[in-house]
């Protein structure tokens, strides 16, 4: 499946509505598993994407910017598996996301250096500069949270 393609479909599930009665917003209904957000499949295409250009980094580059790059793109990944599991509670949701969006600023610096450097072209840092977007769909779960976790039975977030 195409990046396009995945981009595709978490926009459709990101399009649905807002708070119901249920446990469980009605944002929720097309997303079932944190593999189903529109911004972890962007982020992952984009670690694989990293993963791939820093293996043509200098050897003398190995146990600093290759491995810093790479740490911080998977930890975007891997900050929203743990933000989605944290959905109970507001706070901790949050937290996890203000740690993905950290880390994808972090990855861009990282991709930023690599540009200037030369280990990687013009061209290529633009198509990586899609962190961007990864970074405005972050934002806009932390701004609305509320939508994110699950409603206790009064209807209140619990936090």
């Amino acid at each position: 499946m195409g990046v396009s393609s995945i981009r595709r479909r978490g926009e459709e599930a990101n399009k649905l509505g807002t708070a119901s009665d249920n446990s469980e917003n009605n944002i929720m209904k097309g997303i079932r598993h944190f593999r189903d957000l529109d911004v972890y499949q962007g982020a992952m295409a984009l670690v694989m994407r990293v993963f791939e250009l820093a293996k043509h980094f200098p050897n003398e580059e190995r146990y600093a910017l290759t491995d810093h790059i790479r740490r911080s793109s998977r930890s975007v990944c891997a900050n929203l598996a743990e933000a989605w599991r944290k959905r109970r509670y507001q706070a901790a949701f949050v937290s996890k996301l203000d740690d993905a969006e950290a880390e994808a600023a972090k990855t861009q610096v990282h991709i930023e250096i690599a540009l200037r450097h030369d280990y990687l072209s013009q061209e290529t840092f633009e198509e990586l500069d899609d962190y961007d977007k990864i970074l405005a769909q972050i934002v806009k779960m932390i701004d609305q949270s509320e939508r994110w976790v699950f409603k206790t039975r009064r209807g209140s977030a619990r936090k």
